[in-house]
């Protein structure tokens, strides 16, 4: 099957900017009555964002933006698109509505994980167990916990097509952060999981990388890697740590090793993670692993005491 087959599956009415791993991607809707974006990447690529959306509208405004959680690399450009288009009507999730009209960049995550996200403004609820219509066309929003306990995923079941967010990747879903937190997320992983094989989606939108049409193969691999971690949970720590570290390299593009240190020092997940999963190895030690084995699997380059991203 070719690569563009899953996007000749998409209604018209979507077009899908693919942004890679340090922004979410982007799912534009153009429909008669109003457009309406879904995630909006990181915030180093906001002017990005912006441009690629207006070029996309063709001179049309951007009424709506949605975010199906508030993640940095998915919320991260909402601030931009909102000064770019004024009126643009926000939609997030219920589950930290408070924490956004506050602006509680510890809640968010954004502390914790050392990411950063210009502060938005959150208009109205994204309701799970309601619907959107995004394109003219009824759009399903379903509770989505696991990755993250506020997710949402979207599913159009008049064309089946499914918004995955980080729920389901071709391979792989999101990390389960609040298992980083010392709760039992990974059962929340399975039930999203079961819902989206209920859903049956003939083509699957996901947060990151292409858009894919074999869902059912996706959930297997899900399902076994959700299962390694269920049976060592270090191992899914570990898996936190290097996406971490390499998602900040992402945004850095290189670092010294001594400011690397530093920063891990000063976010509070690695601690976490380092005490629950790691204490028997000094920090320093710990993340210079980490940074090895970066290297060994080709995500980075060492030269001297400098990081680079690969």
């Amino acid at each position: 099957m070719p690569s563009s087959a899953p996007h000749d599956l998409l209604p018209p009415e979507i077009t899908v900017l693919e942004r890679g791993w340090l922004s979410a991607n982007n799912i534009l809707f153009a429909g008669h009555r109003d457009t309406a974006l879904v995630d909006t990447g990181y915030c180093t690529h906001a002017a990005q964002t912006v441009e690629l959306v207006r070029n996309a509208l063709g001179g049309r405004p951007l009424d709506r933006v949605l975010n199906t959680h508030l993640h940095s690399d998915h919320c991260g450009g909402n601030a931009a698109l909102q000064q770019a288009w004024p009126g643009v009507l926000t939609a997030i999730p219920p589950g930290q509505a408070d924490h956004v009209r506050q602006w509680d960049a510890y809640a968010l995550s954004y502390t914790p994980t050392g990411q950063e996200c210009p502060p938005f403004r959150a208009d109205t609820l994204l309701m799970p167990g309601s619907c959107v219509l995004l394109g003219d066309k009824p759009w399903q929003v379903h509770a989505a916990p696991g990755h993250d306990p506020h997710s949402v995923v979207l599913f159009n079941p008049q064309d089946r097509v499914l918004i995955s967010a980080d729920a389901l990747w071709e391979n792989g879903f999101g990390v389960v952060f609040p298992e980083l937190e010392g709760d039992d997320a990974f059962a929340a992983v399975a039930a999203t999981l079961d819902l989206i094989e209920r859903l049956a989606p003939r083509v699957v939108i996901p947060g990151h990388g292409p858009v894919f049409a074999d869902a059912p193969r996706a959930i297997d691999a899900a399902r076994r890697r959700l299962d390694g971690f269920v049976r060592n949970p270090s191992k899914h720590a570990l898996y936190a740590a290097k996406v971490l570290l390499k998602y900040k390299l992402l945004e850095w593009q290189q670092i010294r090793m001594d400011d690397l240190t530093a920063w891990a020092q000063a976010t509070p997940y690695f601690g976490m993670l380092h005490r629950r999963h790691f204490g028997d190895s000094p920090q320093p030690m710990w993340l210079q692993s980490l940074a090895d084995e970066l290297v060994r699997s080709g995500a980075a380059l060492r030269e001297g005491d400098t990081l680079h991203n690969v």
